[in-house]
């Protein structure tokens, strides 16, 4: 599965650059809360995903990343429901973890039966 690994961390990637100019030009009440912790999520789930790629037990690192995939989905949440980010970018950034979150799913299901087999 070399390929969907790297897949998946150049989605992240490019994720991380379409998303972290917008949320520097976020109010400046929320630019230091939420977006502040938006762009921590990012580059922590981005990390994770080197550090998955490399490491020999995956799926614990995978699990966490998805977990953190799941609270940046409500943090992009929040920003729409504050009416921060118009509905378009709404829409691309949900598009977005959904991309990441099936080829996240796909990672940890294929660990998973590693696991299974041993």
């Amino acid at each position: 599965m070399p390929t969907k690994k790297l897949s998946i961390i150049q989605k992240m990637y490019d994720f991380i650059q379409w998303y972290v100019p917008l949320l520097n030009k976020l109010p400046r009440q929320h630019k230091f809360a939420l977006g502040e912790r938006i762009v921590t999520l990012l580059y922590e789930i981005l990390e994770q995903l080197i550090a998955a790629k490399y490491a020999r037990e995956k799926l614990a690192l995978l699990q966490g990343i998805n977990v953190r995939l799941e609270v940046l989905r409500y943090q992009t949440r929040l920003l729409y429901d504050f009416r921060l980010i118009a509905v378009n970018r709404y829409e691309f950034a949900a598009q977005a973890t959904h991309d990441i979150g099936v080829e996240l799913g796909g990672w940890i299901r294929q660990q998973s039966g590693r696991g299974a087999g041993q």
